[in-house]
């Protein structure tokens, strides 16, 4: 793959920075650490790992691809004057789709770049560097690289799996891999990582518990994969026990203020199990660009820059929350009339005069910040791309498994924790709909309601597309508490089986004809 290849060159024919940075977020560029003069001491593999959490290949990658593909194409939001997104909200993408284009190679640039620090730290690293540190570096490469792995195992099925960037010179044609595998693949990676990380490290880095949590979710959807009907019990059973053990053995807790979570001044707390590590000042598309979806103008927005590409709930969304859950509403979209001090809190906060707007990852002005730098394109809030909520749901449903309903002690206990944070009143029992439906309130506009939809088809195909065919994928004005749907931004095609997975990008199966070829055997 050509776009591979330049990702070699482009990683391994630079200099590293002179010095070394204290801070987590003052860290090299990924272009600058050069295998031959680095990672010489544990502080080198420090910095090394900490570039590769933020950066721009996740900075194209949660601009172009975060909300558009795990929220535009699950019905929970709509966009128009963006075709590519228009063809996510009506099924009807093409290998020629920009914003899966960019997921694909953003995927892949993010594997090359923990591909080549786990390759220097093993051959670069000194004897003088103890094990156990050079363990927890490869940890969380391995961590986001099976991260990766997951992200396109999920939209693309088999896809060519990369553990060394250097034989692509001498080879640049690959297969695809059987998806099992790829989970396998996931899982390995995953599974080191949990071993290998420590249980604490400073906010912001990845811990055993981020691990195990992704482990947890990573089981729960491979269990249904080649299974109609029932799942895989043995990895269902690995599910519940991840899952399981960060919610009775990590120490953490809910955050106690949903709201809470996506405010800067929370930044990495300890409910944030793997977030984004983005710093103010970014140039375009290096920084968290979050905020150019705002439905606001410049009283909310950093450098009195509006946000000009308005993201908007769907009907389908706005219905799914009953009236008891306000909390979580306000927080995830604004109504006219929303009220929100933390936004243009020195003007005296910001009253929302608009029909509907997102409101996760708009976080106000400078001032409210604190951070007299941030750009409308580095927004300064870190996140999380997995949360405790989440590992939560994942533990009840583990739980619930093949069975019809649940009223599993454990299961009831982490599932009603989420609800009644968000002043929602406790379940007496759970079944696939419930959870369902509580995970897409819950991690509503957090990329997630996609993926879940991905893992119910695999075991039971005709109630996900039921799912989406009967959404209303459009958005809606909002008077006097009445909901008025709106025309949709194109002609929505029915769903099918196929909506599920996606076309190769046109360009990749140019350089590579391989990518048309049977996917074959890993391992």
């Amino acid at each position: 793959m050509k776009s591979i290849i330049k990702i070699l060159f482009c990683q391994i024919m630079v200099t590293v920075l002179a010095g070394c940075s204290k801070s987590f977020l003052d860290r090299p560029p990924l272009s600058q650490i050069s295998a031959d003069n680095f990672y010489q001491s544990t502080n080198d593999l420090r910095l090394a790992t900490a570039a590769l959490y933020a950066g721009s290949p996740w900075g194209d990658w949660n601009y172009t691809c975060y909300l558009p593909v795990g929220d535009v194409l699950s019905g929970n939001l709509a966009v128009g004057y963006w075709g590519d997104a228009v063809q996510l909200n009506t099924f009807s993408v093409t290998g020629l789709n920009g914003i899966m284009v960019s997921n694909w190679k953003a995927m892949y640039n993010i594997i090359a770049h923990c591909n080549i620090t786990i390759n220097a730290i093993k051959q670069k690293a000194p004897d003088s560097i103890a094990a156990v540190n050079k363990n927890a570096a490869i940890a969380e490469a391995r961590f986001i690289r099976g991260f990766a792995y997951y992200n396109l195992a999920v939209h693309w099925g088999a896809v060519p799996v990369i553990e060394d960037n250097s034989k692509l010179v001498i080879s640049p044609l690959v297969n695809r891999i059987k998806t099992e595998d790829v989970f396998r693949f996931v899982i390995n990676d995953l599974t080191f990582a949990a071993q290998n990380l420590p249980s604490a490290d400073v906010a912001g880095r990845l811990t055993t518990w981020s691990a195990q949590g992704m482990l947890g979710k990573v089981y729960l959807t491979a269990a249904g994969l080649n299974h109609s009907g029932n799942r895989d019990q043995a990895l269902l059973d690995s599910a519940k026990k991840y899952a399981g053990n960060v919610c009775k053995n990590s120490g953490l807790s809910l955050l106690r203020n949903y709201a809470d979570l996506f405010k800067t001044q929370f930044n990495d707390n300890p409910e944030s199990l793997f977030a984004l590590q983005w710093a103010p000042g970014g140039a375009w598309l290096e920084g968290n660009m979050l905020q150019i979806y705002s439905p606001g103008g410049a009283e909310i927005s950093a450098n009195g820059q509006p946000g000009w590409f308005s993201i908007r709930p769907t009907v389908d969304l706005f219905k799914s929350y009953v009236t008891q859950d306000s909390v979580r509403r306000k927080a995830t979209f604004m109504l006219k009339g929303d009220y929100y001090a933390e936004l243009n809190a020195a003007g005296g906060g910001y009253h929302f005069t608009g029909d509907c707007g997102l409101k996760k990852h708009i976080i106000g002005t400078n001032k409210d910040n604190n951070a007299p730098t941030m750009t409308l394109s580095s927004s300064t809030e870190h996140n999380a791309l997995l949360r405790l909520a989440d590992v939560y749901l994942i533990y009840a449903e583990a739980v619930l498994g093949n069975n019809a309903s649940t009223s599993d002690a454990d299961a009831l206990l982490y599932f009603n924790k989420v609800r009644e944070r968000a002043g929602v009143s406790p379940a007496p029992s759970i079944d696939a709909d419930s959870v369902l439906i509580e995970r897409r309130i819950e991690l509503a506009a957090e990329g997630q309601y996609w993926t879940d939809l991905v893992r119910l088809s695999y075991y039971n195909p005709t109630k996900a597309i039921s799912k989406l065919n009967g959404e209303a994928r459009v958005t809606f004005t909002y008077t006097d508490n009445v909901v008025t749907p709106a025309s949709p931004y194109g002609v929505i095609t029915p769903a099918t089986i196929h909506s599920f997975s996606f076309p190769v990008p046109s360009s990749e199966v140019t350089a590579n004809p391989k990518l048309l070829e049977p996917p074959v055997s890993y391992y």
